[in-house]
């Protein structure tokens, strides 16, 4: 099946990607996508966006070339509470919040401690996605993750760049075909992310592909074929 949206995608705003924001919703187009999600990192990976950036988005067209487009944010999970690093009112300006830990601004614990604030993060009522949760920057029981998320309508991104030979995430195989294969078990949606830093890699799942054939992994579970799913199960109403 064709993929019909791309939510985990950055723009120059971020600071370490290289295309503009029109430049990606064009490329979004011309792949025959309906969404894009545009979700610059959080204030804590060094030279991203301001939060004046978040505030002002409501100048943005949430409709461009015939594209919905999501405004977001990709937010961090700094320890292993599972606190964030941006809060509540920030949160509400957003139209997609994805969280996500990166290794320059997370303090970790143990399995256990990790894994229990990230499920802190899944049950917050404002948080959409959990992005690369399985890219091994911290250790973590998937099991209680995916059954979790299935409790509280919270999608788990498998991720397409985590597993490029530049990111040398040597867990980030094993770790997204267990998340794939619990995700099956228990008939839990996952989402495809290609976190796009240029627009050519918009939509590219490429790496993500035999991890879809070997796990059998059936097409009704990914919600990236189905974008009125996508917003039903999540909960998010058009913009005005």
């Amino acid at each position: 099946m064709k993929p019909l949206l791309d939510v985990h995608t950055h723009t120059v705003a971020s600071g370490h990607a290289y295309s503009s924001l029109q430049e990606m919703v064009r490329a979004a187009a011309d792949k025959g996508l309906q969404v894009l999600g545009v979700t610059e990192h959080g204030p804590s990976i060094p030279g991203t966006c301001p939060l004046l950036y978040f505030r002002n988005m409501h100048v943005i067209p949430r409709e461009m070339y015939g594209i919905r487009l999501l405004m977001g944010c990709e937010i961090n999970i700094l320890d292993a509470k599972g606190h964030l690093d941006m809060d509540d009112r920030m949160l509400d300006i957003l139209d997609f919040r994805i969280a996500g830990i990166h290794e320059v601004c997370w303090q970790g614990g143990t399995t256990d401690e990790n894994t229990e604030g990230m499920l802190r993060v899944l049950r917050h009522p404002k948080i959409h996605a959990i992005c690369h949760p399985g890219d091994g920057t911290a250790s973590l029981h998937f099991e209680p993750l995916v059954m979790a998320a299935k409790e509280h309508h919270t999608l788990l991104e498998v991720n397409n760049h985590s597993m490029s030979p530049h990111r040398t995430k040597t867990e980030a195989r094993a770790n997204q075909l267990e998340i794939l294969r619990l995700c099956k078990q228990y008939d839990v949606p996952v989402l495809l992310g290609s976190d796009a830093h240029i627009s050519f890699q918009i939509a590219d799942y490429s790496r993500l592909l035999p991890l879809l054939a070997e796990t059998e992994f059936p097409d009704d579970l990914v919600i990236n074929y189905w974008p009125e799913r996508f917003f039903e199960y999540l909960g998010i109403r058009p913009s005005s």
